[in-house]
């Protein structure tokens, strides 16, 4: 029994040696990397570039030795993993990645106590004095806003006095006597005493030359009568025998209708219009053009030869 004991050993102690003989120790990965650098400030960060067909290592896996990894990405071009390390630890470290291992050298900041109890605060804020841009900038805004508050007055008050906002240049206005010249060819084309409406054909054919006399002499001829009328024009500058002549026959005939209720002739019309044609002429300023004063540059106001 005893004999069969130390077999039954010895046969389990060869099975436990073949078996820890066939255990094969798992590789460590092998990477293909390099760094930007192997000494760097403390806190500073070092850039470490890996190209693996592997699966990449994370940040905790490339964390050891007091080197610490912080952040990662990968360059889309090769596809290389991209690792920023640190350390807070001055000396020299060996850094183990994957298989590999390499000497970092970690160096304090020259020139800082970091033991010393003399701790200054925060420096406060300095103030500068405005340049002569920032100043001429904040005035430039300042007056845009208040030009655009002016135009925006401007406007609204243009539209409630219902003006043009832009006020286009206006031609200079007609001397008077080719305003009265434009009058009675306006007249004369209504044909209203070829209508029946004599009365009213004479009245403003009065009233044209009454205006007229008013504007250019100052003779207030539309507030008097004909006798009046005749009166201070022979009195004014205007003065001629001629147009006197006509004025009266003009303003004669007229009262005649309005007041005697008389139909003169057909021809009295006509010749009341070119009467009072050839008197607008006859007077008008040597400064006042009243050549080719028609439209079609000939005479409009020739009697026509209905009866």
């Amino acid at each position: 029994m005893k004999r069969y004991f130390i077999a039954i050993l010895f046969l389990l102690t060869g099975l436990a040696a073949q078996a820890q003989d066939s255990i094969v120790p798992t590789p460590q990965p092998q990477y293909k990397f390099k760094l930007d650098s192997t000494s760097f400030l403390i806190g500073d960060q070092a850039e470490l570039v890996i190209q693996s067909n592997a699966v990449p290592p994370s940040l905790e896996d490339l964390s050891n030795n007091d080197i610490i990894a912080v952040r990662q990405w990968i360059d889309s071009v090769d596809g290389s993993l991209h690792t920023a390390i640190t350390s807070f630890e001055e000396g020299e470290h060996w850094y183990h990645i994957g298989a590999d291992s390499i000497l970092l050298t970690v160096r304090d900041v020259v020139g800082v106590d970091t033991t010393s109890s003399n701790i200054k605060d925060i420096a406060g804020i300095l103030r500068q004095p405005y340049t002569f841009g920032e100043i001429a900038k904040v005035v430039g805004i300042i007056l845009g806003i208040l030009a655009l508050i002016a135009a925006a007055v401007f406007v609204f008050l243009r539209i409630k006095n219902h003006k043009p906002i832009i006020a286009l240049p206006q031609e200079p206005p007609l001397p008077p006597d080719t305003r009265a010249l434009n009058a009675l060819e306006s007249l004369r084309q209504q044909q209203l005493w070829q209508q029946g409406k004599v009365k009213e054909y004479h009245t403003q054919l009065t009233d044209i030359l009454r205006n007229y006399l008013e504007e250019t002499y100052g003779i207030q001829s539309t507030e008097m009568t004909t006798d009046q009328t005749l009166e201070a024009f022979r009195s004014s500058i205007a003065f001629k025998e001629d147009a006197y002549a006509q004025l009266r026959q003009i303003l004669q005939t007229a009262d005649m209708v309005k007041f005697a209720k008389s139909e003169p002739l057909p021809y009295q019309h006509d010749l009341s219009m070119s009467q009072a044609v050839d008197f607008v002429k006859t007077i008008a300023p040597k400064t006042a053009s009243t050549e080719d004063s028609s439209p079609s540059g000939t005479d409009p106001l020739k009697p026509t030869q209905e009866q």
